[in-house]
């Protein structure tokens, strides 16, 4: 342990002497700041720099996402200091506070829809996915469990991105681990500093909208970004002393060293995610309605914003390409021949109908579809997906159909006389303890 802190110090030393420069560091060295502001600087110079770091590593989009993303992060970390100075603000008071933080996730996300094309959409999906995370500050009474739910969201596009690089390109593995590490740890910090939702100071000023929180980096840990990256920059990189630290030494992960433990969190239930307050703008504004597309853009068949198209059809298709087909609305498309892969995402009543995929076909973030399979595939994939029908066809029988946080998903089996049975996917589980491991089976509801 006194070697680990002593790794800790010098980390701290190191953003301390970014921060000295004049005007740098407005709100003071780290004496005086709050417990939970300065744990929150350590989860800035720790994780969160080694994600900035092998982004920057990564480059282009995944780069430019990842310095969105710190702004999201220093913008919580003023809201943190502000906490710790002031008393709780009224519910509207509030709202304004967090403006900044709704602002940045918006920033985020919309990125990733500017930038669908993007040879590494699966890295900006993960981000765009789970950055809502930053809300948190507006939930209560489980903080944590939003975060764990929000990361949740991110594994769909991480998991691709592994299995697309784990034999090409460690770089990329590296960057879901560090990734993903930034939210494990805010859940920690958040259980230990934030069990029930944001602390606030018990004394000084009631917070009001016109409140300004200290825009200036912090002391001690983070500084501003293009002092961040000046430093991950040197040889020796701001987490060179962090990045041995074993999972013994954790807290988090180790038992035996937390002097109590918290209650056992249940998982989210499917379809009932709470928005963060940050992440709704009083007054949004209309966007403009993005252009219907059916086009061929290089291997991908794109099939985007089209509404009562009854009659689409891909006929000119090869092995080697994949279709797209996103936020498709009361709409009819068939895919004629072999594709590579098919993807529905947030589309709502949608019918498909395809003759072969050799790969997958996947459906997320989509309501009301019906998929109708003529010849052969291996695998459906169905995910955060509210009502789906499978048609299966005789030659496609063993199919794999692997879904989850779906509900109202049927697969219907074709019969001798040409018509369907119906059969339901299983939503709801049972999990007991045997003695040596835990055991889950179907549910049967009853009525």
């Amino acid at each position: 342990m006194e070697r680990l802190v002593e790794r800790l110090e010098k980390a701290v030393e190191r953003l301390e002497t970014v921060c000295q420069g004049p005007g740098m560091c407005r709100d003071g060295s780290s004496k005086g700041v709050a417990q939970y502001v300065q744990a929150f600087d350590a989860l800035l110079a720790g994780p969160v720099a080694e994600y900035i770091k092998i982004s920057k590593e990564v480059g282009g989009d995944v780069q430019k996402h990842a310095e969105m993303v710190h702004a999201g992060l220093m913008s919580e970390r003023a809201l943190l200091v502000m906490a710790s100075q002031h008393q709780q603000p009224t519910e509207n008071a509030f709202s304004s506070l967090l403006k900044p933080i709704s602002e940045q996730i918006q920033v985020v996300q919309n990125f990733r829809e500017k930038n669908r094309g993007s040879k590494l959409f699966n890295h900006l999906s993960a981000v765009s996915e789970s950055i809502p995370a930053l809300g948190w500050v507006a939930m209560a009474p489980k903080p944590g469990p939003y975060v764990k739910e929000m990361t949740d969201a991110a594994m769909f596009y991480t998991n691709r991105i592994l299995k697309e690089f784990k034999d090409v390109d460690k770089k990329h593995v590296d960057w879901v681990k560090a990734y993903l590490s930034i939210w494990t740890e805010l859940q920690a910090y958040i259980k230990e500093y934030h069990t029930t939702g944001l602390t606030w100071s018990k004394s000084g000023p009631v917070a009001t909208e016109g409140t300004k929180s200290p825009s200036a980096p912090p002391a001690g840990a983070a500084a501003s970004r293009s002092a961040l990256f000046a430093q991950i920059n040197r040889g020796e990189g701001i987490t060179s002393g962090l990045r041995h630290v074993s999972d013994d030494m954790k807290t988090h992960k180790n038992p035996a060293l937390k002097n109590q433990g918290g209650p056992v969190r249940s998982g989210p239930k499917p379809f009932t995610a709470p928005k963060p307050a940050c992440n709704a703008n009083p007054s949004p504004k209309t966007s403009p309605k993005a252009p219907a597309l059916l086009e061929l853009e290089g291997k991908k068949w794109r099939v985007e914003n089209q509404e009562n198209a009854t009659n689409l059809v891909i006929s000119d298709t090869e092995l080697k390409q994949v279709a797209y087909v996103f936020k498709c609305t009361n709409s009819t498309l068939q895919i004629k021949g072999k594709i590579n892969s098919i993807t529905l995402d947030n589309c709502k009543k949608l019918g498909l109908v395809f003759d072969d995929v050799v790969g997958i076909v996947e459906i997320i973030n989509s309501r009301d579809v019906k998929v109708q399979v003529m010849g052969k595939v291996p695998t459906i994939s169905i995910n955060k997906t509210d009502g789906c029908h499978v048609y299966l066809s005789k030659n496609s029988l063993d199919c794999e159909i692997v879904s989850a946080k779906s509900s109202e998903m049927n697969v219907l089996i074709p019969t001798e006389g040409g018509d369907f049975t119906e059969f339901p996917v299983p939503e709801q589980f049972k999990t007991v303890w045997n003695g040596q491991k835990l055991v889950t089976t179907v549910t049967e509801i009853a009525g």
